[in-house]
């Protein structure tokens, strides 16, 4: 393994509304469970965004701080206690840029080994750094609070977007009838993904009358909150379940209610904020090398490349809604590996 230096490049945060700027800071070393990875390529999401913006509270990451929550890449250096991972190891998850930790728009993080898994072998490091967050998200609400299974109508509202198109995957390779909810701008990404095109902008009863013969649909998750959410309990049928990963707004409960239907909330960074659940952070993700590898799964990146260098150009891509796919920040030449 090549030596670990003493100072690292990294984009840093200093302060609200800012650009990034990019520093040299020292190179962490790995703690108790926790391994240190070389960064390969790191996902922007939105939350990021919203964090320099001062509009993300709920992430609790006060500025200046190193952001970026996904990353790929390889193990560099091992903590005390620390088995699931060894030097070499390609790993990738959701470590950190959120809750006062550190993130992954630097060169080397130190991540809690339980966070992490080992990276799909038929990803590249790119794609695997744009799965964590979004494919976490999708399966706390398919799979844990829904138990989505074989033959169940499964409608994805935002399809198209990060999270939509990972619940649509995990849907169909659960045996779901799938359908995502778009605008038509969206319908190529949604039916590439095997599912039914349903039009936002369509009145409730009139989807549910098409596609599911009156009855509603028996899962319904929901990207986008307010208006989507209220429509949600207008679409779920008897018995459903709703889930949604933004409850934004206020919400009349009374459809939901006469439909005996329930609903759940989805916020994954819980476990990156409060400790609880990091473990299972690492099962899902273990999960989603295994769909990836069995061909189920597979990210829609944007084609454009970034660097620590022109990180601030990928921030603007998603404040202005350019972004067509995953944005990634490439910090090695091996990400297309």
């Amino acid at each position: 393994m090549a030596r670990v230096p003493d100072l690292m490049q990294a984009a840093l945060a200093q302060a609200k509304g800012e650009p990034l700027e990019l520093v040299q800071v020292s190179t962490p070393r790995p703690g108790a469970g926790e391994v240190l990875v070389r960064v390969a390529a790191s996902a922007v999401n939105p939350l990021d965004t919203k964090i320099l913006a001062g509009l993300g509270d709920h992430a609790r990451q006060p500025l200046p701080a190193i952001l970026g929550m996904d990353m790929a890449g390889v193990v560099a250096a091992v903590g005390k206690d620390t088995t699931a991972f060894r030097e070499g190891d390609a790993v990738y998850g959701m470590a950190g840029g959120v809750g006062g930790h550190p993130g992954s728009l630097a060169q080397f993080i130190a991540a809690d080994a339980r966070l992490l898994a080992h990276k799909p072998t038929n990803l590249t490091m790119r794609e695997a750094a744009a799965v964590p967050l979004v494919f976490i998200t999708a399966w706390e609400g398919l799979v844990d609070r829904a138990a989505v299974r074989a033959g169940q109508r499964v409608l994805v509202q935002g399809g198209a977007g990060g999270v939509g198109q990972m619940a649509l995957q995990i849907a169909s390779a659960r045996g779901a009838r799938t359908f995502g909810a778009g605008s038509p701008s969206a319908r190529a990404a949604i039916e590439r993904l095997g599912a039914r095109f349903v039009d936002k902008a369509e009145a409730p009863a009139e989807v549910v009358a098409r596609e599911t013969g009156g009855e509603g649909f028996d899962i319904i998750f929901d990207t986008a909150g307010g208006a989507s959410l209220d429509a949600a309990f207008l679409m779920v049928r008897r018995f459903g379940h709703v889930v949604s990963a933004l409850g934004w707004g206020a919400h009349a409960l009374a459809p939901l209610s006469f439909r005996a239907a329930s609903y759940s909330g989805v916020f994954t960074l819980l476990p990156l904020l409060t400790g609880e659940g990091r473990t299972h952070h690492g099962e899902i993700l273990a999960e989603a090398a295994t769909l990836a590898e069995a061909g189920e799964l597979a990210p829609a990146l944007d084609p454009r490349r970034f660097t620590l260098g022109t990180v601030n150009d990928a921030y603007r891509a998603i404040e202005t809604g350019a972004a067509r796919g995953k944005l990634v920040v490439d910090l090695s030449e091996e990400t297309g590996s």
